[in-house]
């Protein structure tokens, strides 16, 4: 019964914040699932900015994936680049347009609200449980996590703010290592740290 009621309740809040980003989305002609995947492009890595990682991310079809980035590239909201070492992959970057819809939509009035009304460490401990939610569910299925660099077990910190991918053997920045990756393994060391801190 008790996750019955937690879906519920996870439902119930995906509509509500569905139904505010249809109306915030209208009057720039977007759908929900284009501006999803444009808020993605944004905060993904340079190994997870090609429209199969959207799709992976999205859990759509590539056709879907496909019509969804046309009319991203067609509103000026990103732009397709081909990879350097690799001419048959593309890469796809946000473009200062595309940044400014996002800054403007995102944080969602509604949770803006919602938090302005909070008490104490109300929002901390809903973030933590949500964070958790989150992890046990991908792990359960089998689904990737496509967290942050910061908090994978392939990153290792250099020191000096230099970091290294373990997994491409690829130097990373600090600006790179608060990014999302599709190659992602939650590092389970930060992760008993992180609860330890909230006791």
């Amino acid at each position: 019964m008790e996750t019955l009621i937690e879906q519920q309740l996870l439902e119930r809040l995906v509509a509500l914040l569905r139904s505010e980003s249809r109306h915030l989305l209208s009057e720039h002609g977007l759908q929900p699932v284009q501006f999803e995947a444009l808020h993605y492009l944004s905060i993904a890595n340079r190994y997870s900015d090609t429209p199969m990682a959207v799709t992976e991310f999205l859990g759509q079809t590539k056709g879907t994936v496909s019509q969804t980035l046309k009319v991203l590239e067609k509103k000026g909201l990103l732009k397709k680049i081909a990879d350097v070492k690799d001419k048959r992959v593309t890469h796809l970057e946000v473009s200062q347009k595309g940044r400014k819809l996002i800054d403007q939509i995102l944080p969602s009035p509604i949770i803006r609200a919602a938090s302005d009304v909070m008490i104490g460490d109300e929002i901390t401990e809903i973030n933590s449980s949500l964070r958790t939610l989150l992890y046990k569910l991908q792990q359960a299925n089998n689904f990737k996590s496509f967290g942050q660099c910061a908090s994978c077990s392939h990153n290792t910190n250099k020191g000096s703010g230099d970091f290294l991918c373990g997994l491409t053997k690829e130097p990373l920045t600090t600006k790179d290592v608060e990014l999302i990756c599709r190659e992602h393994e939650l590092n389970t060391s930060l992760q008993a740290n992180a609860k330890a801190a909230l006791k």
